[in-house]
């Protein structure tokens, strides 16, 4: 996400806040004009470029707005923002790199990664330097005490997975269910943790290790054998924004006839681009832009986002709520936050925010506590829609607990 960068080095003093995905700098000039950079660092390249890469673009059309607004005030100066992307290509290796190039720069607060292997290998980098990061990723470990840096960014699988799998069980009667995922850690964690979930709301899980491998093309094969164990429904584990289509055509062209989902953000154009009527009836968790439920505001970023990128991606309106609440915690944490991030998670417990995304209003604030054992996540809403010729149509809105 980069914005309009004014190079004036022997006049400005420069403030950087980094993302997973890209960066936020705060800067100041002879003209009293202060810069906040906010870096962002996700998977922007490969078969899951669909997650950072929206994470990317979602922070510039955030920040053009805020920019288009005048800026934003933090304690009695008001900075432009400026956003700066690093694509760790869901390599661990890259986003270590890609983190320390960021906390070298004097970045503070970072935006991503996006899987659980990037954010594992990024926490090292936010522990020892004090960053502050978001990840949109699962492992515990990144959320719960010694680890203090992270925040999670949005509602993990093991939160949204059994909620789904209750309300299959009482509204499509389904009793049997399978699990399928791609032949990776982080897919095959969630799958793991699904597999646990719907176990212990008593319902028979008929398979849950067959796996496939990242580039696969034929799908045939591996849903045959998870459909002849005549599951009412399949979870697509961690699945990519590239597979999720291909693997609900070809289980419908197997004859597959119950229901299927992921807990994983998706786009249900793309979906559909892929599938076609096919996908009608996916079920997926995240976006959190459902029309239902969107406010002024939030229609208000779908356009200039689509003016931005020419489309609208859902998967935006949940990473829009990041540097939503970064932004207004460091306005209540004051400027002191921009270069000690002790001071801004000395903020969180009691942190409450103006939700401006949701029709209602609300509250933004920091949950966790129940999983985590401190507040090191997001509250966004969970939101759990299935595709109908290309969009999402909302099934149920739910909160996620303190």
């Amino acid at each position: 996400m980069i914005l309009r960068q004014q190079r004036q080095s022997a006049l400005r003093r420069v403030l950087i806040l980094g993302t997973a995905t890209g960066a936020l700098v705060f800067g100041s000039s002879a003209y009293a004009e202060e810069t906040l950079k906010i870096g962002a660092l996700g998977v922007m390249s490969g078969p899951f470029a669909g997650w950072g890469g929206v994470m990317c673009q979602t922070f510039k059309s955030r920040a053009g707005m805020w920019n288009d607004d005048g800026g934003v005030a933090i304690g009695d100066k008001t900075y432009k923002i400026e956003v700066v992307c690093v694509d760790d290509k869901g390599d661990p290796k890259g986003a270590q790199t890609g983190a320390e190039k960021l906390v070298s720069e004097g970045v503070k607060y970072i935006q991503g990664p996006n899987t659980d292997s990037t954010a594992e290998s990024a926490k090292t980098v936010m522990e020892a330097n004090g960053t502050v990061n978001m990840p949109y990723a699962f492992s515990k470990s990144l959320y719960k005490a010694p680890a203090s840096q992270s925040i999670l960014g949005m509602v993990a699988s093991y939160q949204v997975g059994p909620v789904i799998y209750k309300w299959l069980m009482d509204n499509k009667g389904v009793k049997k269910i399978a699990f399928v995922s791609e032949n990776n850690a982080d897919p095959i964690k969630q799958r793991d943790e699904g597999s646990a979930g719907a176990k212990a709301l008593g319902l028979e899980v008929v398979s849950d290790q067959e796996t496939y491998e990242s580039g696969t093309t034929d799908f045939f094969p591996i849903l045959t054998k998870v459909i002849g164990t005549s599951p009412d429904h399949i979870v697509l584990s961690g699945v990519s924004p590239s597979d999720v289509g291909p693997l609900i055509k070809a289980a419908r062209e197997l004859g597959f006839t119950g229901t299927m989902s992921t807990e994983t953000g998706q786009d249900p154009k793309a979906i559909y681009e892929v599938a076609g009527d096919a996908s009608n009836g996916f079920i997926a968790a995240g976006g959190a832009s459902t029309e239902a439920i969107r406010s002024d505001f939030m229609v208000k970023f779908i356009e200039r986002y689509t003016k931005d990128w020419g489309e609208w991606n859902d998967v935006a309106g949940l990473y829009v709520y990041g540097p939503e609440i970064m932004i207004q915690t460091l306005q209540s944490a004051g400027p002191k936050a921009i270069e000690d991030t002790n001071v801004f998670k000395a903020a969180l417990d009691g942190f409450v925010g103006k939700n401006p995304f949701l029709k209602d209003g609300g509250e933004l604030k920091y949950v966790g506590r129940t999983d985590y054992g401190q507040p090191r996540q997001v509250s966004v809403p969970i939101v759990v829609q299935q595709v109908e010729n290309g969009e999402y149509k909302p099934l149920f809105v739910g909160k996620l607990p303190d």
